[in-house]
């Protein structure tokens, strides 16, 4: 089996932090990635990996709590989204320079959207943070970025996994980690969490993103809630259809039930749960070939 991966990284919000768990334990078993393709949360965490800055993103995300994740939220009255979407990628410049994705130490391709001419639009070069900024615009929720008077969405409106954007060869492994998969959730139960009152506060935030509580049989699904789940079942659909068409060599799948697209304090366990089923897929790769 080659040791050396094109890797192409879904779309899925927080759960797409599992990435980096990938990416972990394909490096531990001693593959050596030498292409990056990415959506929207793939595109950041392919993105941030490429430019060698993984382990310092890695420790910043695993240290946010639910108080400093609506902290980088900056809210704006908008037609076209809530969500500003500079403030969180403000905070990654802290301690990750911008940089042209041409000099990135891995090649590596980010997906956005164009949504009014209807087609993908793929960065190759310029501006890093210009690209993962547009990938990961989530419609209605962040503002999209507007680019030579373009305006871009998420990459995984029209493409969650860019599979067509890294070159497999003989030499390499194509491999796709989906965040996305319509698989059982084996996540150990999250321990309840010891609510101060600040924390109690923010629990309100339920009312405006998708996901963050379990719906009663009663309870009617909000607007966003309609909308991010419209957006998940077409990504999902199109997934499948990618995978079909393409056959990776390996497909990590990572159950779309183990978080909401915004539960990005929970982290340290994504992270955890990515690099367990990575190895799992290694492992059952490798009995298969035997």
């Amino acid at each position: 089996m080659p040791k050396s991966v094109a890797l192409v990284l879904s779309s899925g919000g927080a759960r797409g932090v599992a990435h980096i768990g990938v990416i972990e334990a394909l490096e531990e078993a001693g593959y050596t990635i030498s292409a990056i393709a990415g959506s929207s949360m793939g595109a950041v965490v392919g993105g941030v990996y490429a430019a060698g800055r993984l382990p310092d993103y890695k420790k910043w995300m695993c240290e946010l709590d639910k108080l400093d994740v609506f902290k980088l939220l900056d809210f704006t009255l908008s037609a076209q989204g809530f969500v500003r979407g500079e403030r969180v990628f403000n905070e990654m410049k802290k301690f990750i320079d911008d940089c042209d994705i041409e000099d990135l130490n891995i090649p590596f391709k980010a997906i956005a959207t164009d949504i009014v001419n209807k087609e993908e639009v793929v960065f190759e070069k310029g501006s890093l943070y210009t690209a993962l900024r547009a990938s990961a615009a989530i419609p209605s929720v962040l503002k999209p970025s507007i680019i030579d008077n373009v305006e871009l969405v998420d990459g995984g409106v029209v493409n969650p996994i860019p599979v067509k954007h890294v070159d497999k060869t003989l030499t390499n492994m194509l491999i796709v980690s989906d965040v996305n998969a319509d698989v059982p959730n084996t996540m150990p139960m999250q321990k309840k969490e010891e609510q101060t009152r600040m924390l109690q506060m923010l629990e309100k935030w339920n009312n405006f993103f998708p996901g963050t509580q379990s719906q009663s049989k009663n309870k009617r699904l909000s607007i966003f809630e309609l909308f991010a789940r419209s957006i998940d079942l077409m990504q999902d659909r199109i997934s499948d259809y990618i995978i079909e068409s393409h056959k990776p060599d390996l497909v990590i799948k990572i159950s779309r039930d183990i978080c909401s697209t915004f539960e990005f304090y929970r982290s340290t366990e994504l992270i955890q749960y990515g690099y367990k089923e990575t190895q799992k897929a290694l492992n059952n790769a490798l009995q298969a070939d035997q």
